[in-house]
């Protein structure tokens, strides 16, 4: 009997999801044409930092859910002032904000709501510089481009359309469904901060589904490799290191010239490695990822997994510019400033060193080590902004049958592999926050074809299609009856 029905049910999914894909093609049912309006309208506001255009993408958005049914109490644009530099007390004031919307449900569940985070917010675009207009959705060639296709009002046109589409259908979840749309992800992060202190009564939640990570790997010839579930994010940490003399004139060279000394320091930052570091996400993804990945890497992934201590593997892995983050600590020179005349000799060189930091290690430690590696007590070293660690999220199965489904229906035989991403997103304020996050994005793109932040920014058609479908699936699962 219990073989019938899980059969029976195998076939129900099957049909249901050929029957929304089927739909789905046509791109002509009215949550999709919702969708494509949203998403148009969207990428017309230019929504980077500077422009002002954030407030007025909440609002419109905040129009969309009142219009829908959500109750006015329960749909929430929040003002917040942010530096246009990105931190606060540096640039000109900028006003942005955030948005937060509460779909109810009947508490049937006995479980606290799930928090749906995107952002509103885009790297800027200069016209002068794209193919086609970056504020014009436009369509060519099976692709949607504009800037923030993907990154991310992809993510924002998904929850939205997702949650009006099940208001229309009368859906009332197990629990609450909370969205919350950020200001400035791009930059200081500064709306994401407050909404979950400042306004934690409105996005207190038991997890967090970040839709600005994660999603699905097409190999060259479109079909699905791999779907990767977001569950960390390396701490992100600038410093700068200046040495400092007298200078001179440069007829008269000294000894210890401030370029050559700070020269010696970047040649040792570039000949070390920070010692090998692994968590269950990161073992699992290289088991994971070495099914699919073929070659002495791909062995190298499987050895790992099975003993981070195998450093032949590591070395394997180190000299792979993808996967390097994801066995340590990186720490790169990324610019440089000294001296002051050509014919004076400099009195100060600075270079600027980006760090990605393995989550449990903290900022003092690696400034520690680099002062080691440097070896030159001459050596200033000032940490730039506040960097802050966030925590890597632990794996929940009853978040990884639902991303199975919503997954498999399109595509069956795609393995989900959890990874921790060498980038920040807004999760890294909500996991520092106690709210455990997962990039579950509904896209599934070839990789040399993402363009967020650059030129000519798109998204496959089929793809942001497929992506309602994707989240229709996901959160069903999650709070259906």
């Amino acid at each position: 009997m219990l073989k019938t029905s899980l059969a029976l049910f195998s076939l129900f999914l099957a049909a249901s999801a050929t029957a929304a894909e089927t739909a789905a093609a046509a791109y002509d049912q009215p949550y999709q044409e919702k969708a494509l309006e949203i998403y148009r309208y969207s990428i017309s506001l230019r929504t980077a930092a500077g422009h002002g255009n954030v407030p007025e993408l909440a609002e419109y958005l905040a129009r969309q859910f009142r219009d829908a049914g959500f109750a006015a109490d329960d749909v929430h644009v929040l003002p917040f002032t942010v530096a246009v530099g990105g931190a606060e007390g540096e640039g000109d004031a900028e006003e942005t904000s955030s948005l937060v919307v509460r779909y109810r449900g009947d508490g049937s569940s006995g479980k606290k709501p799930i928090l749906l985070l995107a952002h509103m917010d885009v790297v800027d675009a200069l016209p002068e510089d794209w193919e086609r207009d970056p504020f014009t959705l436009i369509e060519e060639d099976g692709y949607f481009f504009g800037r923030g296709t993907l990154d991310n009002k992809f993510g924002t046109t998904m929850l939205t359309a997702t949650f009006l589409r099940l208001k229309a259908e009368a859906f009332v979840p197990t629990r609450d469904l909370i969205i919350a749309f950020t200001g400035d992800e791009e930059t200081g992060m500064i709306t994401t901060r407050g909404l979950v202190t400042t306004h934690r009564e409105l996005t207190d939640a038991e997890f967090v589904l970040n839709a600005d990570a994660g999603g699905g790997e097409l190999d060259k010839g479109g079909a699905a490799v791999s779907y990767l579930l977001q569950a960390a994010e390396k701490t992100y940490a600038t410093f700068e290191l200046t040495i400092r003399n007298p200078g001179g004139h440069s007829s008269t060279p000294r000894s210890d010239n401030a370029i050559y000394e700070l020269a010696d320091v970047l040649r040792r930052l570039s000949e070390y490695r920070f010692p090998v570091r692994s968590n269950g996400i990161t073992t699992k993804f290289f088991a994971e990822s070495a099914k699919v990945t073929k070659g002495p890497v791909g062995d190298a992934m499987r050895r790992f997994a099975e003993d981070p201590n195998d450093t032949k593997a590591a070395d394997v892995l180190y000299d792979q510019p993808g996967l390097v983050g994801v066995t340590r600590t990186t720490c790169v020179a990324t610019m440089l400033r000294a001296g002051h005349a050509e014919n004076a000799l400099p009195q100060r060189a600075t270079a600027t060193v980006n760090c990605r930091i393995f989550p449990g290690i903290e900022v003092a430690e690696i400034e520690e080590r680099l002062m080691q590696v440097a070896n030159n007590d001459a050596l200033q070293i000032e940490v730039l902004a506040e960097p802050l660690a966030s925590p890597a999220s632990e794996l929940r199965s009853d978040l990884g049958e639902a991303l199975s489904q919503a997954v498999h229906a399109a595509h069956p035989d795609v393995p989900i592999i959890p990874y921790m991403a060498p980038y920040a997103t807004d999760g890294k304020e909500t996991r520092r926050a106690g709210l455990p996050t997962y990039g579950v994005m509904g896209l599934f793109m070839e990789p040399s074809e993402i363009f967020a932040h650059g030129l000519n920014e798109r998204v496959p058609v089929a793809s942001f299609f497929a992506g309602l479908e994707h989240w229709h699936r996901l959160l069903t699962a999650l709070a259906g009856h």
